[in-house]
């Protein structure tokens, strides 16, 4: 009796289901329905719309959003082509975040941030990765000797010009070739003509 007693406790132990469900496909089709959500993370108009209709006030969306915290570690975050992703995830784990997000002013500055960081991300990537050539020494110019001194009585005869009157000689209000006084002529020579 002990024996069928004993199968008896077996097969009604917990850690020993009757039916364990086995994944068609071995869990390809969830990954990659996983993928595809973190990825839409990187979106935050897509954070912004789950904000407005409240799935964040779900507890059970927010222990989703803390399961999802594994497509950081190095064996899946190779399958990431939005790495925004993987920020905003980080960011959604804040309470105040998510309150933030509802508003359209929080979207659009997230929204901006996120375009400046690609503006601007190859160049300052650059700055950090590329090593700079050292200087080349400059050669020092030879010193130049200072000009003559000007006599009292010379200096004080030039009359300073203004800088309106470097482009003409003085006496002149514009040169005779001109760009500007040509085009007058030419329409004395028409009618002249």
């Amino acid at each position: 009796m002990s024996s069928a007693k004993d199968k008896d406790e077996v097969a009604q132990t917990p850690s020993t289901p009757k039916h364990v469900y086995k994944d068609p496909d071995d869990g390809r089709q969830r990954f990659l329905l996983e993928l595809e959500f973190v990825q839409c993370l990187a979106n935050p108009t897509y954070i912004h719309y789950l904000a407005q209709n409240r799935y964040f006030e779900d507890e059970a969306f927010i222990g989703y959003l803390k399961y999802l915290q594994y497509w950081q570690q190095p064996e899946y975050i190779k399958f990431i082509m939005y790495p925004h992703c993987l920020f905003f995830l980080e960011l959604l784990q804040n309470a105040n975040f998510r309150n933030a997000m509802a508003h359209p002013g929080s979207k659009e500055l997230a929204h901006r941030q996120q375009f400046f960081f690609w503006k601007n991300y190859r160049n300052n990537r650059l700055k950090h990765i590329v090593p700079r050539p050292l200087p080349e020494p400059v050669a020092r110019p030879a010193p130049v000797p200072p000009p003559p001194p000007v006599p009292a009585a010379t200096a004080a005869a030039v009359p300073a010009l203004s800088p309106m009157q470097y482009g003409a000689p003085p006496g002149s209000a514009l040169p005779k070739g001109d760009m500007r006084n040509s085009g007058g002529d030419r329409r004395k020579r028409k009618k002249e003509g």
